[in-house]
């Protein structure tokens, strides 16, 4: 399957610290592409510039044919790329459908309809009901955002993405924090997510990364120095050597 983003040598310079260097990658519907590193291998800074928090200082990225490289956040997520971040980003005061139903609001604009109540609008509405559906969020629906587990906040996060409609999905350490059988709930909701989209995950849990991607893409110190399938990468002498700390034996 062709990729529906394509990012090549993409950089980014803050001064004369390079933070992402010439980094190329494609993501693919149906695909978990995880990329991996230590603290401070670009990878943050990476799915900013993908999703238009950052610009790049070079490089091109393209998504289903279509040159995005210098579109604004607003106009890549109207354009179907979506992002969760490391830091919960809920209205926590706001309930579960609510905090889904202003993110498909942000999605759906309606200026013109300034004398109808937003939330009579059944666009954003379904929006939302759609998306904690997929989640498995549809029971806590009326529930505080606020109240809500750790892991369910995360993913509440992903369900107010979905509510966007996206097709790229860039998830920011979606499992940090997690218990075991958290850890499981969003394994299993990222499974169902596979098929309709194509999704970049940023992650620690090396586990669970093994267990989830297709593709994995290993960085540091702002580039990459392995990319494959997850056997590739676990035999890379250099992946080994550099990420998961094994000395190199002559």
């Amino acid at each position: 399957m062709s990729a529906l983003m394509q990012v090549s040598g993409l950089t980014r310079r803050f001064g004369g610290l390079v933070a992402v260097n010439a980094v190329t990658l494609d993501l693919r519907v149906g695909e978990v592409h995880a990329v991996i590193g230590t603290n401070g291998a670009g990878k943050s800074t990476l799915i900013n510039m993908l999703s238009g928090e950052i610009a790049a200082s070079e490089g091109r990225i393209v998504l289903d044919g279509a040159d995005i490289t210098a579109r604004p956040q607003a106009r890549r997520a109207l354009a179907g790329v979506g992002r969760s971040y490391q830091r919960t980003t809920i209205f926590p005061e706001f309930t579960v459908h609510e905090n889904c139903r202003l993110a498909a609001q942000a999605a759906t604009p309606r200026p013109w309809a300034i004398w109808q109540s937003a939330r009579a609008c059944a666009t954003s509405g379904g929006a939302a009901d759609a998306a904690l559906e997929a989640t498995g969020l549809t029971a806590l629906a009326t529930r505080t955002a606020g109240t809500l587990s750790h892991g369910a906040k995360r993913q509440l996060e992903v369900a107010m993405c979905l509510a966007t409609k996206p097709r790229v999905l860039l998830l920011d350490e979606p499992l940090a924090g997690m218990g075991a059988e958290e850890t499981e709930r969003m394994l299993g909701l990222l499974e169902r997510l596979k098929p309709a989209h194509a999704i970049l995950l940023v992650e620690h849990d090396m586990d669970a990364v093994f267990r989830i991607a297709e593709r994995i893409t290993v960085m540091v110190n702002g580039a990459v120095i392995a990319t494959g399938n997850p056997d590739e990468i676990r035999n890379d002498p250099q992946v080994r050597s550099a990420y998961l700390g094994e000395e190199e034996h002559a």
